[in-house]
């Protein structure tokens, strides 16, 4: 125990350090402008000296658990694909909160000081939204190569790009980069490490729970789905893996499983044998895969395009709304 308060005190003096020094060249520079990079340098040597780069690897193996569970049926059926999609958009969303879930909360007393010394809370905050960018970057091309070297499957042809891998590579980092600038916002707003972790986990059970991935949510509810990153990165990855022309296995699954039972009945055994040798579960299969198409999930220039937008759209507005939280910082008497 004493050694761990010993390292905490060590973290805070780096930080207090860093941040008298960063304030006294805040000083010389008075420029929005000029005072990013002072804060992006800051940003990077706190990946060194303060072990942020821990979420790279971290990223390799929540990726590689995932793959390991969904490299089966992913891009090969209906039901594989939708389940992937949520698991690759849970990994996103995770690595985002993950980034920057502490980074001001940490530090709120040092950036007060900094503010009243001259810093511009909008410098601070695109010096984050560079450096978060970095490192979202970072973690999508972990992800991206732990996908090819565990040889998942995926289409060759892309939507919006001529290649698949370009487009599922604008796709993870858009999910993790909006995930990572909510985060950014909380971070903002709350006042202490500790509640910031408190949040973190309701947050991503709303993302989960309102996503449409694993629940049917019901009229009325559903257009909350709209203001979900979940829902539209999952939506994205579906799309790029043309959900609505795969197969769907479930309910021949189903009637196979009822045929082989102990206690099955010799007429639907010998049934389903001849719907088997007459290729009539293929039709059965194709047939319930087109009523489990989802307009959401339309492989189509349109709807990648727009959900692509969305995630960035909602990047913009965290980031924005982190500036007009912090500006206030100076008024917080806690």
């Amino acid at each position: 125990m004493a050694e761990m308060n010993t390292n905490q005190e060590a973290l805070e003096n780096i930080s207090a350090s860093e941040g008298i020094a960063v304030a006294s060249r805040s000083l010389r520079y008075r420029g929005r402008i000029r005072q990013i990079p002072i804060y992006l340098g800051k940003n990077f040597r706190m990946f060194i000296y303060q072990n942020d780069w821990k979420v790279i690897p971290m990223a390799a193996v929540i990726s590689l658990l995932v793959v390991l569970v969904i490299k089966k049926n992913f891009y090969v059926n209906m039901e594989g694909t939708l389940k992937g999609g949520l698991a690759l958009t849970c990994v996103c969303l995770w690595n985002g909160f993950f980034n920057s879930i502490q980074v001001v909360c940490r530090e709120r007393n040092i950036i007060k000081r900094e503010h009243r010394s001259g810093m511009h809370i909008s410098s601070y905050i695109i010096a984050h939204m560079i450096y978060q960018m970095v490192l979202c970057i970072l973690q999508t091309i972990t992800i991206m190569v732990v996908l090819l070297t565990r040889n998942l499957k995926m289409p060759e042809s892309g939507i919006i790009t001529n290649k698949f891998l370009f487009d599922f590579f604008i796709t993870l980092f858009l999910i993790t980069y909006a995930a990572d600038m909510l985060s950014l916002l909380i971070s903002s707003i709350v006042h202490s490490t500790t509640a910031a972790m408190t949040i973190m986990p309701l947050i991503l059970m709303i993302q989960l729970i309102f996503s449409g991935g694993i629940f049917a949510l019901p009229k009325g509810v559903d257009s909350i789905k709209g203001f979900m990153i979940s829902s539209h990165g999952m939506a994205s990855i579906c799309a790029e893996a043309r959900y609505n022309d795969l197969p769907s296995v479930t309910g021949w699954k189903m009637i196979k499983k009822v045929a082989d039972g102990e206690n099955a009945d010799p007429e639907i055994k010998k049934y389903i044998k001849e719907m088997e040798a007459t290729g009539q579960d293929k039709i059965l299969n194709k047939k319930m895969a087109e009523s489990n198409q989802k307009p959401d999930f339309d492989s189509t220039y349109k709807n990648v395009q727009s959900r692509w937008i969305v995630l960035g759209f909602f990047s913009l507005i965290f980031a924005l709304a982190s500036v007009i939280f912090l500006e206030r910082i100076d008024k917080d008497k806690r």
